[in-house]
């Protein structure tokens, strides 16, 4: 099995028995509550459309998973979404399979999926030998026995910090694993352990924003495995989407690109 990312782009390609291609975090819609908080931005449903047919045909995959959050707007859907949510599926559904694992925001997103779209649980599945989850649940238990457990949610970046304190963030592939002990402790017997490598992906969508895992504690990051320590955070290498490998996110803190903030007490 061959999994790395597409170069420059927020989108990872596993070769197994086929080619599969993986974004997360579309966020369609999210020009609607922008707008409503005072910033008007013309949607951008084609540049995101064009951007994805670049990386249909350069990998040429016969599936495409959408890792969560095609949608913005919860708890109710926008106008925006209603239109552009079902034609965006349609539209990729004409060239690869598309099969959706929901995310938070995706409440409802059934009724706008087209016939020939799969939508999956919201604890996850396995594709053709790959985990998938949001991570904004436990995933389910079987994708412990994966090779590799692919998740987003948490729109990872490293916030770099100069000496004046200008910053400047850029978004991030986190590569980790699971913690063996919290896992067991909350799921009891978990069957075959695969002690599967753990991919944190980026949002596909820029104007989503992100948390700068060089900042951040566990109970920062969103989703019950990070606040429950069951992801390996300190050992936890990051890279920029060009591949440059940054090193682990304890030795970012370390490295003086790091800004300490203070702590909000939960």
């Amino acid at each position: 099995m061959i999994v790395n990312p597409l170069l420059n782009e927020p989108a990872l390609v596993i070769e197994n028995t086929s080619r599969t291609i993986v974004i997360s975090d579309i966020h369609l819609g999210i020009e609607w509550e922008l707008y409503h908080k005072g910033f008007s931005i013309p949607s951008q449903i084609e540049k995101r459309k064009n951007r994805i047919q670049v990386y249909l045909e350069k990998v040429r995959p016969e599936r495409i998973v959408l890792l969560g959050d095609i949608k913005h707007n919860v708890p109710r859907t926008s106008w925006q979404e209603k239109k552009e949510v079902p034609d965006f599926l349609a539209w990729l559904a004409l060239s690869v399979k598309v099969d959706i694992v929901p995310g938070n925001h995706d409440g409802d997103i059934e009724y706008l999926v087209p016939d020939n779209v799969t939508i999956h649980d919201i604890k996850g599945c396995i594709i053709d030998g790959v985990g998938y989850f949001h991570g904004h649940t436990w995933p389910g238990v079987e994708l412990f026995s994966a090779s590799y457990v692919v998740m987003s949610h948490n729109h990872p970046t490293v916030r770099f910090t100069d000496s004046l304190g200008h910053s400047v963030s850029e978004p991030v592939w986190i590569r980790t694993h699971f913690l063996e002990k919290p896992i067991t402790e909350h799921y009891g017997n978990i069957g075959e352990w695969g002690n599967p490598e753990v991919i944190v992906s980026p949002a596909f969508n820029e104007l989503c924003g992100g948390i700068p895992f060089n900042e951040s504690v566990r109970e920062e990051l969103l989703g019950p495995v990070f606040a429950n320590h069951a992801v390996e955070l300190d050992k936890a290498r990051a890279y920029l989407l060009d591949g440059t490998d940054l090193g682990t996110i304890d030795g970012l803190r370390s490295s003086g690109i790091t800004k300490v903030r203070g702590r909000k007490r939960r």
